[in-house]
Parts: C-alpha cells; sequence; structure tokens
C-alpha cells in the first residue's frame, strides 16, 4: 500500500509518499510560497536527486495538484497511477477537546476541525484547505487527520487545567492542550522500543527541541503533563517564541510600547526566543557560531535556552516521582552536540552518568549515558510523517 502524508501549513504543502510494505520513502518534499508569483515545487527523489519545479500556484489545490501530477510523471515519478495511492494522511495541528486520536476524515470530521480554527487561527485553516484539495483531487480516496494535540489528552486536570476563573475554561475551553504530540508519541514508544524496555512500566520524558521546542512526561506510555499549552508559546525558550514568562510583564510591555493583542503576539511569536536575545538569529548553529566569536548576547541566548530545558526536565521528573529514560529528538535535540551536552550534565542529580564520548552523534539513534547510569539517555531522530502514514494505514 502507498500511502501519502500532508503537512498543509498557509503558504507551504509538505509531503512524503510512503510504500508501507517496505517502510520505504518513495520520495518526498514540498511547495512553497503559496499565494505568490514566484511559487515553486521541490522534490527529494528516492535516489537523492533534487528536481525544482517553478510554477505560480494561487491556492492549495494547485500545489497538491503539481505534486500529484510529479507522482506519475514519466521522468521523476515512483507510480504508475494515482490509483496506488491508498489513503492520505494529514497532520492537523488542534484538535480542541474533541480528538484523542487519529481519526479518518468525515464531514462531521471536518465541521469538528473547524470549530477549532479559533484555537489555531494560522495552522487549522490551513490544514483544512489540504483535505479539500485532496477531496477534489483524488475523490474516494479516504484520508486520516492526526492531530497535534490528541497525545496529551490524558493528561490529568491538575496538570492542563489554568490557575484563572472556572468559567473561562467552560466559555472559551482554554487549558493546556500541548502540541508535538505525534513526534513526542513516536519517540517515547520508539526509544522503549530501542532499549528494550516496557512502555508501560516506564517514565519517560521526551525534549523536543528545534526552532519549536517542548518537553513531555509520559508515564507508562501516555503524556501527563507537556510545556507547550493553549498555543505553542508556552514553555521552553525557542527559536523566535518567548516561552514562559510573567503575565505582569505582558501587559506592562503592551503599555510602555502601546501595542495591540496581535502586535505583542507578533512580538512573542516571531521576534523573541533565540533571535530576541540574541540579536544574531533564530537557528542554533547561528548561534553557536556567535558565540565562538565571542558575542556575549549570544552566549546569554544559549545559556537561558540550555536553563530553560534542564528546568523542565526537573520539573517532569517530580511529577512523574522519578525518570527512566530522557530521550532528545528535533532539529536541536537531535543534531547539537554542544547543547545537549550541557543539558545533560546539568542532571546528574537525577542519577545521570553521561559518557560524553557518546555524544558527537548527529541525527542518529544513540545511547548517551554509561551502563551503570541510572536514566538512560538517548537521541532519537523523530519521524512524525512515519507515525501519521501507520495511522492512516490502522484505520482504513
Amino acid at each position: 500500500m502507498k500511502i501519502l502524508v500532508l503537512n498543509c501549513g498557509s503558504s507551504s504543502i509538505k509531503y512524503k509518499l510512503f510504500d508501507m510494505d517496505t517502510k520505504a520513502v518513495m520520495v518526498q518534499g514540498g511547495v512553497e510560497k503559496i499565494g505568490l508569483p514566484d511559487a515553486f515545487l521541490q522534490i527529494k527523489l528516492a535516489s537523492g536527486e533534487k528536481v525544482k519545479i517553478e510554477q505560480p500556484m494561487p491556492e492549495h489545490t494547485v500545489g497538491i495538484q503539481l505534486i500529484l501530477n510529479s507522482l506519475v510523471d514519466d521522468k521523476i515519478g515512483c507510480i504508475a497511477s494515482l490509483d496506488e495511492i491508498g489513503a492520505v494522511g494529514h497532520r492537523v495541528v488542534h484538535g480542541g477537546e474533541k480528538f484523542n486520536k487519529s481519526v479518518v476524515i468525515t464531514p462531521e470530521v471536518k465541521e469538528m476541525i473547524v470549530k477549532c480554527v479559533e484555537l489555531a487561527p494560522l495552522h487549522n485553516p490551513a490544514n483544512l484547505k489540504g483535505i479539500e484539495a485532496v477531496e477534489t483531487a483524488l475523490p474516494g480516496v479516504p484520508q486520516v487527520a492526526v492531530f497535534d494535540t490528541a497525545f496529551h489528552q490524558t493528561m490529568p486536570d491538575e496538570a492542563y487545567m489554568y490557575a484563572i476563573p472556572y468559567e473561562l475554561y467552560e466559555k472559551y475551553a482554554i487549558r493546556r492542550y500541548g502540541f508535538h504530540g505525534t513526534s513526542h508519541r513516536y519517540v517515547s514508544a520508539r526509544v522503549c522500543e530501542y532499549l528494550g524496555v516496557d512502555p508501560v512500566k516506564t517514565k519517560v520524558i521526551t525534549a523536543h527541541i528545534g526552532n519549536g521546542g517542548s518537553c513531555t512526561a509520559v508515564l507508562n506510555g501516555e503524556s501527563v503533563d507537556t510545556s507547550m499549552g493553549l498555543t505553542p508559546l508556552e514553555g521552553l525558550m525557542m527559536g523566535t517564541r518567548a516561552g514562559d514568562m510573567d503575565l505582569g510583564a505582558a501587559t506592562y510591555i503592551m503599555e510602555k510600547e502601546n501595542l495591540s493583542t496581535a502586535e505583542f503576539s507578533n512580538m512573542m511569536n516571531k521576534k523573541s526566543g533565540l533571535m530576541g536575545v540574541s540579536g544574531v538569529s533564530s537557528d542554533a548553529r547561528d548561534i553557536d557560531a556567535a558565540v565562538n566569536e565571542g558575542n556575549a548576547r549570544a552566549d546569554l541566548a544559549r545559556r537561558m535556552f540550555i536553563y530553560r530545558v534542564k528546568k523542565y526536565i526537573g520539573a517532569y521528573a517530580a511529577a512523574m516521582n522519578g525518570v527512566d529514560v530522557l530521550v532528545f529528538t528535533g532539529g536541536i535535540g537531535e543534531n547539537d552536540v554542544y547543547i545537549r551536552g550541557e543539558i545533560i550534565k546539568g542532571l546528574t542529580y537525577l542519577g545521570i552518568e553521561f559518557d560524553e564520548s557518546k555524544n558527537a552523534v548527529r541525527g542518529e539513534e544513540a545511547l548517551l549515558s554509561t551502563v551503570d547510569s541510572k536514566v538512560k539517555v538517548c537521541v532519537i531522530p523523530t519521524d512524525e510523517e512515519w507515525m501519521i502514514a501507520s495511522d492512516a494505514q490502522k484505520l482504513i
């Protein structure tokens, strides 16, 4: 069976086509700059060859049709007919309290995704555009929605509720939802498989750290707390997001800078984090280079970033009354040797014994702790697309 996985953003579409029998990625790529005159489709073939097709794409339907055409193209195609596609799996960012697992998309499911738009106004509308574009291009092919928030629906109410007037929860469903759920679900299960331990008897802390980042406490295979909240702004310091801050500081800044709510949200989401503190970049690689050149603000930004991650790991060890496994994933978690090492070095009180000789790994599964370490520390590259494809295969 072939399953197409789509991740539709406001002006982009990322995709992978899986052969589920061999677990191979047959082709992958992405459409960028939808709605702009210089829109293009970038394709990475199974051979590693890259192909770029430049074409105006006024909306998502045109982009998805271009992707489908490329799959059966005489020169760069990898399947003989679109009939070989057995299902399409979609990443959907916000499922609210309505979805605690992946589902086959029906008219009723689409209606509920629409109702969650106000909780994710930048993401859910784009996800819906992708679903509707596939309905037009591949009528009759089953589609599956995999929600970023679903894995965290097992959190107890003391973890997901905010200490605000309860009627605000009743009126507007304001609570912690969490994100990166598909990634946290994948790596927390995969690390147990990698170590040969039973996930139902294991306390795992997952650190998905990249340009966006979150930590999750996974107890007996279920999420019991996570650092992102109602939106992806809460929690860790990120590439351009502030993460945790005093709400009083928010109103103070808005008054002093005469900012509207939209302007303040833009500042916190797009101009803060590593970028805001360093003044250099939102990319950890650029921050590392700036630190090496003696940039004091870049050094401060990196130290703040490391501190926040350590603090959340410690909090989740407390929440679960211990931890058996710590796993790093995401762009920084998988590849930034220095940041990963500094985080681990600050956690010896948990019983972690760090084998620094193993820490040079980038983008590969690895055990970074010693044989005698009470807590196993691993790197597990995330694979959200495979998780989406697997869910789709199980549901159709």
